[in-house]
């Protein structure tokens, strides 16, 4: 049994939050003690086991400024994290074995003080994440990526989350020799399994027939997400199926939504007016962070799931979908390309809302395929991408993290 730290920057709702929760969900079940510290942790935007009591979490420096003046919100949160790493070593009281920290890899050295062994996971390099700029943004950001790159070479161990990422991170990270290991992210299967899904007239709204088709979108409201491609797509559906076959579809776009993140709301916004211009609103439902229960249901009542982002790290939601048996059509680059088995669990697309179209109206008018498909999706979540296999792989890396001897730095 060991003891591990998750560090981690804000504690809310995403991927790469989901993932470090069935981290600790997994290394708990292996009888290792847990413990969460980040710089944020919102009640009201978070994951369950974060909220009840099954991970504890310990928040510390959310006092520290988040951005300044609006900008330099990379560095505040290099500061933010250096602060909870001082923490862990100085005064948490905590002692633990290994820690586990992701998204941030500059808090490494600071951790190193401690006699314990440090994992990084890199769901993808955070100077790629980084809007472009001018010469000003540049020279700022030319320190933050030189210590990107230097801080996670000092990690005992390094994990990526897909070969897509594994690539990527060797172009990027020329300095770093260690090829990193790869741990496809898991989804935790039973709240699917325990949960009774909600009716569907209880989360939507409108008045749907009964024989609707219910395409899905979950993705935070980010430009980056490409979600206004799942609406563009729409309207090209609409040309490619009869009048009686459109009267029954529905798109219901639910996505990660935070006051805070000034993106989230403008593009919110930005999307619902993209909508009534070309005259969907009554066929897309708009959601703002549905709560876990509503996620499932709307999991389990869709038909098919649309997952828009280019070149994802990973994705998540569409092993989700797929363990729901529901087709996935999705971009056909990144993390999709490892998960979607093109023409056999659903559609790997180019990027344009005329193929994305297409495969939506195929699904609609073949409901046998639509069936097969998700079958298929199914058992390949469940053979390649199980929480089980996630639990064993993150045992095996812990253990060796375990044997390790420390250098003395």
């Amino acid at each position: 049994m060991a003891w591990i730290v998750f560090l981690h920057p804000d504690l809310g709702i995403g991927g790469a939050e989901r993932l470090v929760v069935d981290a600790a969900l997994a290394l708990k079940k292996k009888n290792h003690n847990v413990h969460f510290v980040t710089t944020h942790h919102d009640q009201d935007h978070c994951f369950i086991e974060t909220r009840d009591g099954t991970l504890p979490v310990t928040v510390v420096g959310d006092w520290l400024p988040r951005n300044i003046f609006g900008r330099f919100y990379a560095l505040c949160t290099y500061i933010r994290m250096i602060y909870a790493a001082i923490y862990i070593v100085f005064f948490s009281g905590l002692k633990p074995d290994i820690v586990f920290c992701d998204l941030v890899s500059v808090c490494i050295p600071f951790l190193r003080i401690g006699d314990f062994k440090i994992l990084f996971y890199c769901h993808f390099p955070d100077q790629l994440l980084s809007k472009p700029g001018g010469t000003l943004k540049s020279i700022y950001r030319a320190p933050l990526n030189w210590l990107e790159e230097i801080t996670t070479g000092q990690a005992h161990k390094i994990l990526v989350n897909s070969k897509f990422t594994s690539g990527v991170f060797a172009s990027t990270f020329k300095r770093i020799v260690v090829v990193p290991d790869i741990l496809h992210p898991s989804m935790n299967t039973r709240p699917f399994d325990d949960t009774k899904p909600l009716p569907i007239d209880e989360i939507i709204i409108k008045d749907l027939p009964d024989n609707s088709f219910i395409f899905l979108s979950i993705n935070r409201y980010e430009r980056k997400k490409n979600l206004k491609l799942a609406i563009d797509a729409m309207n090209e559906l609409k040309k490619c199926v009869p009048a009686a076959e459109w009267s029954r579809v529905y798109l219901v776009m639910a996505g990660g939504y935070d006051t805070r993140v000034i993106e989230n709301v403008e593009h919110y916004e930005e999307l619902v007016v993209h909508a009534e211009k070309l005259e969907l609103t009554d066929k897309i439902t708009f959601m703002k962070s549905p709560s876990d229960i509503i996620k499932l249901s709307l999991l389990k009542h869709c038909h098919c799931l649309i997952y828009t982002p280019p070149n994802e790290h990973f994705g998540i939601v569409p092993i989700e979908a797929m363990y729901t048996a529901k087709p996935v059509i999705a971009a056909n680059s990144g993390g999709p390309t490892e998960t979607v088995v093109d023409g056999t669990t659903g559609f790997l697309c180019n990027i344009t809302a005329e193929d994305f179209g297409k495969a939506m109206a195929k699904f609609i008018q073949n409901e046998d395929m639509r069936k097969q498909f998700g079958d298929a999706g199914h058992l390949r979540m469940k053979k390649l991408f199980s929480f089980e296999a996630f639990t064993e792989q993150l045992e095996t890396v812990v253990d060796s993290l375990r044997n390790i001897k420390l250098r003395q730095d």
